[in-house]
């Protein structure tokens, strides 16, 4: 695979500091069900890598002691973390708002029992991958079938109540480009997802997020290989919006690593860039003892995808 660290070293992008941190967001390990050419963790079946119980204890240890707000759980596939469910219950447990960042297709594998129900009892707020509301496309970037386990899962989480009208149970949807564009105006297009999902399957969602495909990890080296790498490069600095900057989520969310190590963002983590611009790796643990307002951020090239255009966030797009 080809690494595009080195090529986004080289192109400057202004400096951000932090703000307050309220969210913690924890890479529960790279395995995961699915190999998406746009996955920029490059995870999959045979991905082994998943946080050990001492590093998962840390956790809600760190939510009280920083006093943080949302716990956001990501992979790979989180849910095939054996801790997953007893993480998810100690967050809550403390009034913490916890997302599950979800497949889908992961309801159904074996061992998964019972996933849609526990996520409803705990009132976790469920953001689902969804990349298209076409099957042709959704299994063309995911995988034969994809779509319709997709739908099925779906269907599944509205019959508990997520998505529906006065439920409380939030279920998103993620749209991401089929290649090397910026993903369409967010609102426009979560219309389209609205009507064609409740027309064709009787689906009903909250909100849709369009994020930018980022050009690391399995999509950066795709770009590599084709030949598109500046090009694309190109398209996001020249439609960079600095206004975007103030709503990057790296000014109030740290990214935690398999092993509990920090970094500025999911991006930077799979960069190897440690938090911050000392060059220092910080662990999970040291946040027992210290905060990280008003710290410098680690920035490089790819901070163009999440400042290009409407912008691109974990919570979709920064212009609403």
């Amino acid at each position: 695979m080809h690494a595009t660290l080195p090529l986004l070293k080289k192109i400057r992008f202004p400096a951000i500091d932090r703000a307050r941190l309220d969210t913690l967001q924890v890479n529960l390990g790279y395995q995961c069900n699915q190999s998406c050419v746009h996955c920029h963790v490059n995870a999959g079946p045979h991905r082994t890598e998943m946080m050990d119980a001492a590093t998962l204890a840390l956790i809600p240890e760190v939510l009280a002691a920083r006093g943080l707000s949302t716990l956001d759980l990501t992979g790979g596939a989180p849910e095939l973390h054996e801790g997953f469910r007893g993480l998810v219950r100690a967050a809550r447990a403390q009034g913490v708002r916890v997302i599950d960042r979800c497949n889908l297709t992961i309801l159904f594998e074996p061992g998964q029992d019972g996933l849609a129900a526990f996520l409803a009892e705990q009132r976790v707020e469920v953001v689902a991958s969804m990349p298209c509301y076409s099957a042709a496309n959704v299994d063309k970037q995911r995988g034969d079938g994809v779509f319709d386990l997709s739908i099925a899962a779906l269907q599944q989480l509205n019959a508990l109540g997520y998505g529906q009208p006065g439920s409380g149970l939030v279920l998103n949807l993620v749209y991401n480009p089929q290649g090397a564009s910026l993903p369409p105006e967010q609102q426009a297009l979560q219309a389209d997802y609205k009507r064609e999902l409740l027309a064709h399957f009787g689906i009903v969602f909250n909100a849709l997020f369009a994020l930018t495909n980022m050009p690391i990890q399995r999509f950066g080296s795709t770009l590599v290989s084709k030949g598109a790498f500046d090009s694309y490069m190109e398209l996001l600095k020249s439609s960079y919006q600095p206004q975007n900057l103030a709503g990057v989520m790296c000014r109030s969310t740290v990214s935690v690593d398999w092993q509990g190590w920090l970094s500025d963002c999911d991006f930077n983590q799979q960069l190897g860039l440690p938090l911050g611009t000392s060059g220092l790796q910080r662990h999970l643990r040291d946040l027992l003892k210290t905060g990280l307002d008003d710290q410098a951020i680690r920035v490089a090239g790819h901070c163009y995808g999440c400042t290009a255009g409407q912008g691109s966030s974990c919570g979709g797009a920064l212009e609403h």
